[in-house]
């Protein structure tokens, strides 16, 4: 058996034949040539999503608009069965959204913020976007309470029970956080919301497909994410989960034509259907949905168990050998508590993280977090090893001076 004398590590050949999910790592092209390891931002896209997507073409290229009645009216709940259980939820209970900013101001857009209850409980670390979402609530009445980090990587979960009273209306958290993939304890804080009739409202987006999810046993209200990142299924494709015994009393102000009960009648008023689809609204992206469904066959192959098992051991790797180098890392050190993602600051670190994208290491830079490496089950663990290594080659040589010049807004 071939081994790396340095440390004793196996090689790819090795490794292909110890870690059953490297058996689907040729269904990804990009693995062939890049050292993957940005799969919390964007998903390594399946080898098959060109057939899907030929497939579109097609179904568009001979059946015209007949495509519609053939199939693509229902592919948004379609699509929303194949993802249920990677969830815990049943059929019928998810549908698409174009993303997961809309996805949260349909729900919102549902809720009243009277005196009294008008109070919106999230943390500083709700990623960006819907931080926003919930500022501009205030014009509804909605008063946001945001509940600190102490760290800049965790939230205590003490805190936010806290900050959930009789005045509270919305409970809206992000089931992993992006910035440090610390996970968070929604068991107790939606059992703290339901105690005072508040909705618990989850964004999922840096849980599913890396983590188990059920969203019956977290016992949450809504439970939103996307096919993006950890499900390998492109932009374009987001899911929402309702639990079925409130979504009848939501009436979403953000609607639209899908979710009539008889959309083709062309009715001048909205008699909304009962069931997942009346938090629908206007025509779906078809063709990201045709490039999300490869992803989510995969993944379910694969099996989450598995895949959280795997990523255990690498986000466990790469904490250690950037202990071994000195380098800080801003991800929970605590297995139960951390995501997909490991968080390594170090001095200059967007520059570094571009040094490491020009050596096909492909990773991402936050600020107040650092270079975020997230291995997924397609991952070997000697691309951990060479990207830690890296970095600190980087450092020492100081070649990240050559990107110093070339910051751009996206990473």
């Amino acid at each position: 058996m071939m081994r790396d004398e340095r440390r004793g590590a196996e090689t790819p050949r090795d490794y292909e034949s110890s870690d059953p999910l490297l058996a689907f790592r040729d269904r990804f092209p990009i693995l062939e040539q890049t050292n993957y390891l940005i799969s919390n931002s964007l998903g390594a896209v399946p080898a098959s999503v060109a057939a899907s997507l030929q497939s579109y073409y097609e179904t568009w290229a001979t059946r015209g608009v007949r495509a519609w009645e053939e199939g693509w009216w229902t592919l948004v709940a379609d699509l929303g069965d194949l993802l249920a259980p990677l969830i815990g939820a049943g059929p019928g209970e998810v549908v698409f959204q174009p993303n997961v900013t809309i996805s949260h101001a349909v729900v919102l857009g549902a809720l009243d913020f009277p005196p009294g209850r008008n109070r919106i409980v999230t943390d500083a670390m709700h990623f960006p976007s819907i931080l926003y979402l919930l500022q501009e609530k205030s014009r509804d009445g909605a008063e946001v309470v945001i509940v600190p980090s102490r760290d800049g990587i965790t939230v205590d979960t003490g805190r936010v029970i806290e900050a959930i009273d009789e005045r509270t209306a919305v409970v809206c958290l992000s089931h992993v956080l992006f910035r440090s993939a610390y996970i968070h304890e929604i068991a107790p804080i939606a059992a703290r919301a339901r105690e005072f009739g508040a909705i618990t409202i989850i964004d999922g987006y840096q849980a599913v497909g890396t983590i188990p999810v059920d969203v019956r046993a977290l016992g949450v209200d809504i439970y939103i994410g996307g096919c993006l990142k950890w499900l390998c299924g492109g932009p374009g494709a987001a899911f929402l989960w309702a639990d079925p015994e409130i979504r009848g009393r939501l009436n979403p102000r953000l609607t639209g034509w899908m979710a009539h009960q008889e959309p083709f009648a062309f009715q001048p008023r909205l008699e909304r259907r009962d069931d997942a689809w009346r938090l629908l609204h206007g025509t779906p992206s078809i063709p990201a949905l045709y490039a999300a469904r490869p992803g989510l066959e995969i993944i379910r192959e694969a099996g989450v168990d598995a895949i959280r098992a795997k990523s255990l051991h690498q986000t466990d790797r790469l904490l250690q050998r950037a202990d071994e180098l000195g380098h800080r890392c801003t991800t929970p050190r605590d297995p139960d508590r951390r995501g997909g993602t490991v968080a390594i600051d170090v001095p200059n670190g967007y520059e570094v993280a571009r040094s490491l994208k020009a050596r096909e290491i492909l990773c991402d830079y936050r600020p107040r977090s650092g270079i975020r490496l997230s291995p997924h089950f397609y991952n070997r663990d000697d691309e951990l090893d060479q990207a830690v290594e890296a970095i600190g080659e980087i450092l020492a040589s100081g070649c990240w001076r050559e990107h110093a010049a070339t910051r751009t807004t996206v990473t």
